[in-house]
């Protein structure tokens, strides 16, 4: 497979659309003891720019860990559509009002009470530095008729796309 697509606005536009459609990930941040800590995110921004915005208390681990270490990775997969999704990238801390306002959702009331007025409220910003992602079509039946013909066959699968995008 190849890594790098042909157009690197290409790939940013990929990386979009697979984040867009995916909307939930795994936010993986370093615990101080060195430990890999993931945890489940919703994603509040659809439009990918090169920064990823999640809510979170201040006083919560994750936001501690990013104190200590800002360099964190955010999974995403999309089982419907067979793809996967890998940013690398560095969080802050980073509360701004106008910009949760934009962000927020009514669904968000379920962790956050009170609104935009919940106490120790903050934004996470990842902002990205790498990307890779993993596009296999077809479905799932196809994809494994195609890991049996490579069984058989001795010939690496045709898995999809892989590439990896620089922001």
């Amino acid at each position: 497979m190849d890594k790098q697509p042909t157009d690197p606005e290409d790939g940013r536009r990929r990386v979009t659309e697979l984040i867009r459609d995916a909307r939930i990930c795994l936010l993986t941040t370093t615990a101080v003891d060195g430990r890999l800590v993931s945890r489940p995110m919703g994603l509040q921004e659809a439009d990918f720019d090169g920064d990823l915005w999640f809510f979170a208390y201040a006083d919560s681990a994750k936001v501690r860990q990013i104190r200590v270490n800002p360099q964190v990775n955010v999974g995403f997969a999309d089982q419907r559509h067979h793809a996967w999704v890998s940013v690398a990238g560095t969080a802050a801390e980073e509360w701004d009002r106008a910009r949760a306002e934009r962000l927020w959702h009514p669904l968000l009331k379920t962790w956050f009470p009170d609104g935009l007025d919940t106490p120790g409220l903050t934004l996470i910003k990842v902002h990205a530095g790498s990307a890779e992602y993993w596009d296999a079509p077809g479905s799932t039946v196809v994809n494994l008729l195609g890991f049996a013909r490579a069984a058989v066959t001795g010939q690496p699968p045709k898995a999809g796309e892989n590439h990896e995008v620089s922001y």
